[in-house]
């Protein structure tokens, strides 16, 4: 998108209306989950007609892509930042997850959780999917070859979100758990070699 002091007002008007839309959006996923994700009440917050959105999304599944990317996006450049600081190992890797899924759970369940309906990403979400998996691929660099660390990666990686969905779901709530707790418990158990 090109900065304020480049773009026409045209561009400036389109970019604020579709970060709008992607606002109402959210709201309306927390509320009534992805799947009911209707562009035509979209528009109606907005104060504007349903045929009137498709000028910023060309339907839905536009819509969702671009929720999805920036999700993915979201926690892509957090999980890279966290590794540039050259302290993060998989655990703390596993701790800035939590933290960001924490912040926002419905950011979260739109990545990891049920998927919506009749919904396909195109692949270049999978890319930016592709880039998370490559961090916790690289923290790793003691082990003996690329797919050993690719093993651990994966098994790290599944192990954390099956207790960080668990938690965002409530599924710990009446269980006298300590969710954080329970969460270093796994952290430990995978820091084994």
């Amino acid at each position: 998108m090109a900065d304020a002091a480049t773009s026409s007002p045209r561009e400036r008007y389109r970019a604020r209306m579709r970060t709008d839309i992607k606002e109402q959006a959210w709201e309306q996923i927390a509320t009534a989950g992805a799947s009911a994700l209707s562009l035509n009440a979209i528009a109606k917050r907005l104060g504007m007609s349903g045929p009137a959105l498709y000028r910023y999304y060309a339907g839905r599944d536009d819509l969702i892509t671009e929720l999805i990317g920036d999700a993915y996006r979201s926690l892509a450049d957090t999980m890279a930042e966290a590794a540039a600081s050259g302290e993060a190992d998989l655990a703390e890797l596993g701790r800035t997850t939590r933290r960001w899924a924490l912040a926002d759970p419905q950011r979260y369940f739109l990545i990891y959780g049920t998927p919506v309906p009749g919904y396909h990403s195109p692949a270049d979400i999978t890319e930016i999917a592709n880039e998370i998996y490559a961090i916790l691929v690289a923290a790793r660099p003691t082990l003996p070859d690329t797919a050993a660390a690719q093993g651990r990666a994966l098994t790290f990686w599944t192990r954390v979100h099956g207790a960080l969905s668990l938690e965002l779901a409530g599924h710990f709530a009446g269980m006298g758990l300590d969710p954080a707790a329970l969460f270093e418990a796994e952290l430990d158990s995978l820091r084994a070699p």
